[in-house]
């Protein structure tokens, strides 16, 4: 006997599902006075705007496709142009009936949910968003790679028995930075080296400093603190040019960022950051949760038969 077909009333008249792979794009076309099709494309640009014409030819309006890793980007930007109306939606929130999955079927079933106005796209930043995002996250991970390369720094001191960290509060400031840099020379620390560059702020006196500095610095010591030095001084250099670049892209907004940067507690850094991730465009938000939710700042629910899952798997976790 075979299975009913599932049936939904029609909202969008013409619409296509991309099943979309990294060597390959499946996509099916239905709606009114067209035929289903479904049909292959590659992922070349070629290929893609073959794809774009034969959906305009048949007069498609929307498209919608899984946010499946950074495959789907390059299609967004060949289709986007052409007025067509593209959705990404959650690949969780589409799964298709345990069965006989192929690459045609999750097409189709794409097509059917778009069709029946059953999907729910997901909010998509503006293309120049999305670039100032790539240099403002690309500027947040070298300013973390920085960190570590600092913490490594200290890990081959502390190798060599120097302890700066025990009594410089921060040996990123002036006086470690300049004493790391003698000790990188390969140059050992003595009293006139501590007193050119001490100061009364300092909590340590000239003399603990100096024993601090006293350790064993092996040749290898040395080579590993000028690779790591060479290499934090190169990732500044570029942070200055995303800063560059950042600033560049953000100048026609610049009355808004001052107005953001009235906000207490807030830096310059953190404005660029704030705008780049979610906009100055708060109408794309009906509510502040959904903007918490979008922004990955507020906890998800998940419960069933009055018990949630999360606190199932602490309690888990916990034992």
């Amino acid at each position: 006997m075979e299975s009913p077909q599932v049936s939904f009333k029609q909202v969008v008249s013409r619409g296509c599902g991309l099943d979309v792979h990294k060597k390959v794009v499946v996509a099916t076309i239905d709606g009114e006075g067209i035929k289903k099709q479904t049909r292959e494309f590659g992922t070349v640009t070629s290929s893609l705007k073959e794809l774009r014409d034969w959906l305009m030819e048949h007069g498609v309006t929307h498209v919608v496709m899984e946010s499946t890793s950074v495959f789907w980007k390059p299609v967004c930007n060949v289709l986007e142009p052409a007025e067509l109306t593209v959705w990404i939606v959650n690949a969780a929130q589409v799964k298709y009936v345990p069965g006989h999955k192929t690459d045609k079927q999750d097409s189709a079933w794409l097509c059917k949910l778009l069709l029946a106005g059953l999907l729910k796209p997901s909010y998509i930043p503006a293309k120049e968003q999305r670039e100032l995002r790539d240099l403002t996250r690309y500027r947040t991970t070298l300013i973390q790679s920085n960190a570590s390369n600092k913490n490594r720094i200290i890990r081959i001191l502390e190798d060599a028995n120097i302890k700066l960290s025990s009594v410089l509060s921060s040996t990123s400031g002036v006086v470690g930075t300049k004493l790391i840099d003698k000790l990188c020379e390969g140059k050992e620390i003595t009293m006139q080296d501590v007193e050119d560059v001490y100061h009364k702020m300092l909590e340590a006196s000239k003399e603990e400093i100096y024993e601090a500095c006293q350790g064993f610095i092996t040749e290898h010591h040395v080579c590993m603190l000028q690779i790591i030095r060479q290499e934090i001084a190169a990732t500044l250099q570029t942070i200055e040019k995303l800063n560059q670049r950042i600033k560049t892209v953000l100048s026609p907004y610049e009355n808004a960022l001052e107005l953001l940067k009235k906000v207490p507690g807030i830096s310059s850094k953190s404005v660029k950051d704030l705008v780049a991730e979610i906009g100055l465009d708060m109408s794309v938000f009906p509510a502040e949760n959904h903007l918490s939710s979008w922004a990955g700042m507020a906890p998800g629910n998940s419960e069933s038969a009055g018990k949630k899952k999360a606190d199932e798997q602490l309690r888990e976790t916990s034992k």
